[in-house]
């Protein structure tokens, strides 16, 4: 049950959490501060039992009174994971390291820190405008609000088993994905569908798990929109296996 106390002490709350951020960031240098044992639970069981991590995110908002993680290890560990796979790509494909590195930076900001904070911003937006459940008027209930570092927290958590799916396995099977032929496109195509799935369902629990939201059903609907678009793209012949590995590695494809 949530707590029953008047809109004054919410806002004061509030203010309390604002330094949660800059605390969050100053621990990322400090290695010893963090939980890695958890992480790679957390890992573990987002690829076979997403509904465990979330139902362990309740206790972590009975615990500490906040629904965003209060360690940044998960996006640490998983920032190195990402620069070794993509490492591994280099080794295999690339032609020098200058452009390994490039290769590696790009992949780190863009494929993962800066689409992560794009979707959490957007996210964050889209359910404190339009999904929140609206308190009575005259209720002394807390106005709860997802806070910006949860909403990252949620696609850190979708991002990894696609992770797992687009880069650790899909680095074992690219010589065959990356082919010509209809038997490379198909399967391809359907990896990535799996892939996109399973992120936006992962999206889905993490925000279905908080209890001030409503019609979270929303986040499931790209699903939807990935099933009708692979056929297409399976008849069109497009490989997106291919196509990403061409953007950085076109001259040994």
């Amino acid at each position: 049950m949530l707590p029953m106390v008047s809109r004054g002490r919410s806002s004061s709350s509030a203010s309390r959490a604002n330094p949660v951020f800059p605390q969050y960031l100053r621990r990322i240098v400090k290695w010893q501060q963090m939980d890695v044992e958890y992480t790679f639970w957390q890992m573990l069981h987002l690829c076979t039992s997403p509904k465990v991590v979330y139902q362990h995110t309740k206790y972590h908002k009975q615990t500490k009174n906040q629904w965003a993680r209060d360690d940044p290890a998960f996006v640490v560990i998983c920032s190195l994971l990402l620069m070794v796979a993509t490492l591994a790509y280099c080794a295999a494909y690339d032609h020098s390291a200058a452009h390994a590195v490039y290769v590696v930076i790009s992949v780190l900001l863009f494929h993962f820190i800066i689409t992560g904070a794009v979707m959490a911003t957007c996210y964050w937006f889209l359910t404190n405008s339009y999904l929140r459940e609206e308190a009575p008027s005259n209720s002394h209930v807390v106005e709860q609000r997802v806070e910006w570092l949860y909403a990252f927290d949620v696609h850190c958590n979708s991002f990894f088993p696609m992770f797992v799916l687009l880069y650790v396995i899909h680095y074992f099977l690219s010589p065959l994905l990356v082919a010509h032929g209809f038997i490379p496109v198909l399967l391809s195509n359907f990896l990535f569908m799996v892939a996109a799935s399973y992120y936006h369902y992962l999206n889905f629990l993490g925000y279905d798990v908080l209890p001030f939201l409503e019609r979270t059903t929303f986040f499931l609907y790209p699903i939807g929109a990935v099933i009708i678009l692979s056929p297409i793209l399976i008849l069109c012949g497009f490989n997106p296996s291919r196509y990403f590995m061409n953007l950085y590695f076109s001259q040994r494809l």
